[in-house]
């Protein structure tokens, strides 16, 4: 009888220790994940960056500092990043806007796509976390 509580007392921590290394195994399985993540935001950054390089948007606007129009940042601040407002501020980069930063216009930019200009406003909201 002792050696059977001995075998099933050994079972016992056996499994225990393998059910705590299964956890570290799930713990572990959500870092590549987030790996992953990080990774596309990078590249989705990068391809909004070269996107706004590409066009004249940085005749007007700087990411930390004002010029002719809000610094990215500030709008950041202003604006929250729900898909109204993303679609909202698409529309006002290809119509071209005015009256919300002042009195000089927004340039239109109407061969862009809304996908392309949502992209870009994604970037520019995003700004807000990357303090």
């Amino acid at each position: 009888m002792k050696k059977v509580l001995v075998l099933f007392s050994i079972g016992a921590i056996l499994f225990a220790c393998n059910a705590s290394d299964n956890g570290a195994k799930k713990e572990g399985d959500k870092k590549p994940a987030e790996a992953s993540t990080a990774k596309n935001d990078a590249a989705a950054d990068e391809k909004a960056l070269e996107m706004i390089g590409s066009l004249d948007c940085t005749t007007c606007h700087k990411i930390n500092e004002k010029s002719i129009g809000p610094a990215y940042i500030d709008v950041s601040k202003k604006y929250e990043a729900t898909s109204t407002v993303i679609d909202d501020l698409s529309g006002k980069i290809i119509k071209g806007g005015q009256g919300v930063w002042g009195t000089v216009p927004m340039t239109p930019h109407p061969s862009l796509s809304m996908d392309s200009a949502r992209t870009m406003v994604k970037y520019i909201l995003s700004l807000k976390n990357k303090q």
